[in-house]
């Protein structure tokens, strides 16, 4: 916008603005005057004069020459201006809105009626790495299903999830225990979780599944026999995520050495594979790095116990029998934030985010019940 017209955002045409201004520059003046000074006709002059007044930036002198014509003198800009901006403001608010709507409804439409906009298929272990490599880098949060037998990147090649995680890149990650048995295999993922990534084990997954944000997802599209048991199928990785290095690509192959995942848009679908993740997290098996560097609480045996203290496990009791914070601290003799601090602590131990968590963990591992 040029400096000549500088004013058009506030409401003001080029004609209001070039009468504005010179009143600001003689400060009183009457229409022949102005008429004269700007070449106009009078009633070019009225009509404009009027409209500033109507937007209160200028107004009649007190008391004009008598006999003499009418003068008008500039009134203060900002106190007239302002209301015009914040109205003009509220203006391109409900524009930028009624685009952003817009926009929405034109992609629900295009999803609607292109299904390639809502799942897009890629083939080959290069297309699905690089595209894998693109949603780590763009996302906040990577969600990973980590099958056995991945196939589309070697272990060797992956080391953009230390990268990331040390931008401050979230990652959760469930392995399947059978993937965590292969060579190296605990020492990359004891690497990742010293790195800063949430990891879990399960002792069987539905399937192989990366979720960038909740935004996009890329999952295995066909499952045949024999594709990923032979060659590199037994010896690959997936991508640039869980494990760094220990990989768990989505795709075993449609076709030998040819891997196929489907690329999931946000849609309902997408909020399912979500759903799916979340609920698998819930029922893995937390896993962390001991004092010793090991990887510890990911054997599927029967013994999934910790070592508990007595008070640890009474204070675990009271918590599953569902007693009121103040009144396990009046049986433990401590105070209620002790309390709480304890079960926070038990709860990270756990790998719970809520007491509900916490609870179904103590169950499934047998705290109470083994010695």
């Amino acid at each position: 916008m040029g400096a000549g017209h500088m004013l058009e955002a506030a409401g003001l045409d080029a004609e209001e603005e070039r009468v504005y201004r010179f009143l600001l520059g003689v400060r009183e003046a009457d229409t022949g005057v102005i008429a004269a000074q700007l070449g106009w006709d009078a009633a070019r002059v009225e009509s404009v004069l009027a409209a500033l007044h109507g937007k209160g930036l200028v107004g009649r002198a007190a008391e004009p020459p008598a006999g003499g014509p009418e003068r008008y003198v500039p009134m203060a800009p900002d106190a007239a201006l302002r209301p015009l901006l914040l109205r003009g403001h509220e203006a391109l608010e409900w524009a930028r809105r009624g685009v952003e709507q817009l926009a929405e409804e034109y992609r629900a439409g295009g999803r609607r009626h292109d299904a390639e906009q809502l799942v897009e298929v890629i083939t080959g272990a290069s297309v699905i790495r690089q595209r894998l490599r693109q949603m780590a880098y763009g996302a906040g949060e990577m969600r990973w299903l980590c099958k056995a037998r991945p196939v589309a990147l070697a272990a060797a090649e992956n080391d953009e999830e230390w990268e990331l995680l040390a931008r401050g890149v979230r990652y959760r990650t469930i392995y399947e225990r059978e993937l965590l048995e292969g060579p190296g295999m605990v020492d990359n993922v004891a690497r990742s979780i010293r790195a800063g990534e949430q990891a879990r084990a399960a002792g069987t997954l539905p399937v192989r599944l990366v979720i960038a944000d909740s935004s996009m997802a890329i999952c295995p599209l066909v499952y045949e026999s024999g594709d990923v048991l032979d060659g590199a199928g037994a010896s690959a990785s997936a991508s640039d995520g869980a494990g760094a290095g220990t990989e768990c690509a989505p795709g075993p192959a449609d076709r030998v050495g040819e891997p196929t995942a489907a690329v999931i848009h946000s849609s309902s679908l997408l909020d399912a594979l979500i759903a799916l993740f979340e609920s698998q997290w819930a029922a893995a098996t937390p896993l962390h790095v001991t004092d010793s560097g090991e990887l510890a609480d990911f054997e599927d045996g029967q013994n999934r116990a910790v070592h508990l203290a007595d008070d640890e496990r009474y204070l675990l009791s009271l918590i599953v029998a569902g007693v009121a914070d103040k009144a396990i601290a009046s049986q433990l003799w401590v105070s209620q934030r002790t309390v709480q601090r304890r079960i926070q602590a038990l709860m990270q131990r756990a790998g719970a985010l809520t007491r509900t968590q916490l609870v179904w963990q103590v169950a499934q591992r047998g705290w109470l019940t083994n010695g």
